[in-house]
């Protein structure tokens, strides 16, 4: 990628970045924390043993992270950082 790719993209608009930002902190906070307590929940209500619940609980929270970036994502596409 040359200067000319890089300058023809256009400036940061900051004020689009610092809202998408503050959309990706709300948005994985309550994503991420919702599948991580699910986790927690099912294996508390299941009594499952605690390594396997800690288990669930990191796959529910990966899933969480999963979503958020194609949340993330979509939500670039809608609102370009970019002018």
């Amino acid at each position: 990628m040359g200067d000319h790719e890089i300058v023809a993209r256009g400036k940061i608009n900051m004020t689009k970045l610092s809202t998408i930002v503050a959309v990706a902190i709300l948005v994985g906070t309550e994503v991420v924390g919702a599948s991580w307590a699910a986790g927690w929940a099912i294996g508390g209500m299941m009594q499952l043993p605690p390594m396997i619940s800690h288990g669930i609980e990191i796959v529910f929270a990966l899933t969480g992270f999963v979503l958020l970036f194609f949340f993330m994502r979509v939500a670039l596409r809608h609102e370009p950082v970019r002018d």
